[in-house]
């Protein structure tokens, strides 16, 4: 993510930063400044993905042991419009989707703009609209829907407030794909509640809001993976002057993206059409396409170089499933969701807590063990997620297996990452800056 996604060694290095400022509203006014006697002096709010990561970590684990409970012992679930599988879809979308996309935007925006960091205040205000809409959703079988509508359309609304200025108004305007997908995700947020209100299923809208967060992966991949792949191949390659060159080219994935959003889009007007099918065919034939930028050698498979590749993988076998489903080959549709949601999400946000929650924390990467036995789980997780509609009697089993699988993945990050968060740097950083070069040495997984 942002300053975190830049290749190091002179031949990607930013030439340095800029200090421009923007002014958006009551959400966006300046730097970080010195801490001050309130809330937001808090070390959670240095930076603003400490709070939103965090949330979305802990609400992973929340929300996933309350639906595997209902799964299990038929306990009950908020009430909501639409019953407990809308409830589990929505939660999913736009608590730890949402809550993850908006700590990534905040803090990799201003890197990419070569602009101020967002203050204290701001990640702050985002946690608190965040909270508001877990609350006021669960209670909206008592409050009605016009509340939960509101707090859901305000995060994604203020996000693109907060973040479009910046995008558009650098020059190369190389970025404004973060920009669009999250305003087609408030888009399927004001879709799902105009659904919700008319008295119609909404699930259609959850539907498109995965459309518009697989774009939104990869826009982000392109990014994070020129850091990550390039060090890896300095790493393999000892960094000598022979040293091949990673890039993540841009017609490629733009390719994907619009494949994706032309897939995403048809099956929300035509669902069920052949058409949609074969564009999500379409759809992971470019993602497949996307992987060969990435096939650089032994660098590949080093831990955070193939965890990002996993990623495509999944992304590919997700929409090859849907367009198999649309298309009549027997494959339920929730299967391929269940890859694109459970493995892609699910594995994506990992990656990125642990990458940039870790360096803009003030940490080095975790080499601990750990980090490969939580990403194993979310893969079983999502595997056996998609699996289950296909495994007859033993469906159940497998579901409750994804689920703990989820909950005990995400419960690592909290324990492991989370934490840290929670406290003030040590490494005598600010903010949101990369763990300084002369950090003084300590276990990676501290």
């Amino acid at each position: 993510m942002n300053a975190s996604c830049r290749p190091q060694g002179a031949r990607l290095r930013a030439a340095g930063r800029g200090r421009g400022r923007g002014v958006v509203g009551r959400f966006e006014r300046g730097h970080l400044s010195a801490p001050t006697r309130d809330a937001t002096s808090h070390p959670l709010f240095l930076c603003a993905f400490r709070p939103m990561f965090f949330a979305s970590a802990a609400w992973a684990v929340i929300a996933l042991a309350l639906w595997s409970v209902f799964l299990a012992f038929d306990l009950p679930l908020p009430a909501v419009e639409g019953g407990p599988f809308v409830w589990h879809a929505h939660e999913m979308m736009f608590g730890f989707v949402l809550a993850a996309v908006t700590g990534f935007a905040l803090t990799a925006v201003p890197e990419f703009t070569s602009t101020t960091p967002f203050r204290a205040r701001v990640g702050f205000r985002f946690a608190l609209l965040w909270l508001a809409g877990r609350i006021l959703y669960g209670l909206s079988g008592v409050l009605g829907p016009w509340p939960t509508a509101a707090a859901d359309l305000a995060l994604p609304i203020a996000l693109a407030a907060t973040i479009g200025p910046r995008l558009l108004r650098d020059p190369d305007r190389r970025h404004t794909g973060f920009l669009w997908a999250i305003v087609a995700f408030a888009a399927a947020a004001a879709g799902f509640h105009a659904d919700v209100l008319r008295g119609a299923y909404p699930m259609r809208f959850i539907d498109a809001a995965i459309g518009a967060t697989m774009a939104l992966v990869l826009v982000a991949l392109g990014r994070v993976s020129m850091r990550i792949v390039n060090d890896a191949l300095d790493a393999v390659h000892g960094g000598g002057g022979d040293v091949p060159e990673y890039l993540a080219r841009r017609p490629r994935r733009n390719l994907a993206i619009a494949v994706v959003s032309a897939a995403t889009v048809v099956e929300l007007v035509a669902p069920g059409a052949a058409a949609g099918g074969w564009l999500m065919l379409a759809a992971a034939a470019a993602v497949l396409n996307v992987q060969n930028d990435w096939h650089v050698g032994r660098a590949l498979f080093t831990r955070w170089a193939f965890l990002l590749y996993l990623v495509t993988w999944l992304m590919a076998l997700g929409y090859a499933a849907l367009g198999a489903s649309a298309l009549g080959a027997g494959i339920p549709p929730t299967s391929g969701r269940h890859l694109l949601t459970a493995g892609v999400m699910g594995l994506s946000i990992f990656a990125v807590m642990n990458i940039a929650g870790r360096i803009h924390a003030g940490y080095r990467l975790d080499a601990g063990r750990w980090v490969t036995l939580a990403a194993l789980l979310i893969v079983v997780a999502a595997i056996a997620r998609a699996g289950s509609p296909l495994a007859g009697e033993a469906a159940r089993p497998l579901l409750l297996a994804s689920g703990a699988c989820w909950v005990a993945a995400f419960a690592l990050v909290v324990a492991r990452v989370g934490v840290l968060w929670w406290r003030p740097r040590v490494d005598g950083g600010r903010g949101c800056d990369e763990v300084r070069a002369a950090d003084p040495a300590r276990p990676s997984s501290a």
